[in-house]
């Protein structure tokens, strides 16, 4: 897989890697972008084989988005996807690179227990691991345990994804410890946690709010709040984790003509001040993740495909963000002016971010300045 497939004919400054489930992991982490989920009940079989896979990066999910009723069939229904797409493998009609990232969302750790000792070790090989709906340190230990277990019964890796939800971490008086916990928990399985994701819908319903298409998530400040505490647990430079964005829920489609006026704007400064850019589902969509990229996320779940490109190129970084970084990376210590001579470059402290940047640059490539963010999505 490769990001930005929709607009192949992009220059980029510095392009994108392929990456697939066995890329190391220091930067398949970063190569997430846009998650899309969806129910497990959806067959897109034929539409992965044919090299149209609607995203890099799927969950198939047995809980939320399917009743109780379906999940045998959604069960069956993933099964039966993994066993088509590894004859294809095994006959050389799809390669590696071609597959998207496919995980499964579980509905309770009894359910993926009884899903993993169903599971052949064919199926095991194109799969790319689990998600775990409301993590929390009750339920924690026994994801992880089941998931180092399959990892060794099959001897291929599965990794976890475990969502971020609940209301141990929603209420006030809880959230501290509940997050040390969680915290220490993972640390003894951080070589098979791939990425750290937000549920702040769940966090919105704790509180019964919802927050409307002109207003950010991070203007719902009890939302806000859970946000920023586990920013500040799992995105220190020394935990080394991925975290990704929560969903927008709303989506319009947008249209391609009469958009080309939109590639002379600075798009952050539009979006700031709030001056329309497509309309108000895209532009909600776009001024949110810039907010996401400010506080330290990579990525984003999404719940229509039409999002995809928004938010994958999004992650796309400037040319002089990627100089800074190099500059950054090869300079020993100290203080140095930017390429551009706009800003102080100090390398201790920035050494975090400049390694961040330069694994994203890998993973969703480099483009000339701001503006290139729109040229870049419109196609």
């Amino acid at each position: 897989m490769r990001h930005h497939q929709h607009n192949r004919g992009f220059n980029f400054i510095k392009p994108p890697v392929e990456f697939n489930k066995n890329t190391d992991m220091a930067l398949l982490k970063y190569c997430l972008g846009a998650v899309l989920y969806m129910p497990g009940t959806r067959n897109i079989v034929d539409k992965i084989l044919a090299g149209n896979s609607p995203a890099s990066a799927i969950v198939m999910c047995f809980e939320d988005a399917i009743c109780e009723e379906n999940l045998a069939a959604a069960e069956n229904n993933v099964f039966n996807h993994l066993n088509v797409i590894a004859a294809a493998l095994n006959n050389g009609s799809v390669q590696n690179d071609d597959l998207p990232l496919i995980f499964v969302r579980v509905r309770s750790c009894a359910q993926m227990k009884d899903y993993i000792e169903r599971m052949t070790p064919e199926q095991a090989r194109i799969l790319a691991g689990f998600v775990f709906p409301k993590f929390d340190s009750c339920n924690g230990t026994v994801y992880l345990n089941e998931l180092r277990q399959a990892n060794a019964r099959f001897g291929t890796v599965l990794y976890g994804m475990p969502i971020l939800e609940g209301w141990l971490i929603a209420h006030t008086e809880t959230r501290g410890r509940e997050l040390l916990k969680l915290s220490n928990l993972m640390r003894d399985f951080s070589d098979l946690i791939l990425n750290i994701r937000v549920g702040a819908t769940d966090f919105s319903a704790i509180f019964g709010v919802r927050r409307g298409i002109n207003y950010s998530i991070y203007d719902i400040v009890t939302v806000r709040d859970c946000i920023s505490d586990i920013l500040n647990t799992f995105t220190r430079s020394d935990e080394g984790y991925v975290l990704s964005a929560p969903v927008w829920e709303y989506f319009l489609a947008d249209k391609q003509e009469n958009l080309d006026h939109l590639l002379k704007q600075d798009i952050h400064r539009s979006l700031l001040q709030r001056s329309s850019i497509v309309n108000d589902a895209i532009d909600g969509l776009l001024r949110e993740v810039i907010l996401d990229k400010a506080n330290g996320f990579v990525g984003k779940t999404i719940i229509h495909p039409s999002h995809l490109k928004y938010v994958n190129a999004m992650q796309s970084v400037t040319q002089e963000e990627y100089e800074d970084a190099m500059q950054i990376l090869d300079t020993s210590g100290g203080v140095v002016k930017s390429a551009k001579a706009n800003k102080m470059n100090e390398i201790n402290p920035h050494r975090s971010w400049a390694q961040k940047i330069a694994q994203r640059a890998k993973a969703y490539g480099v483009i000339e300045d701001e503006r290139s963010y729109l040229r870049l999505i419109l196609g």
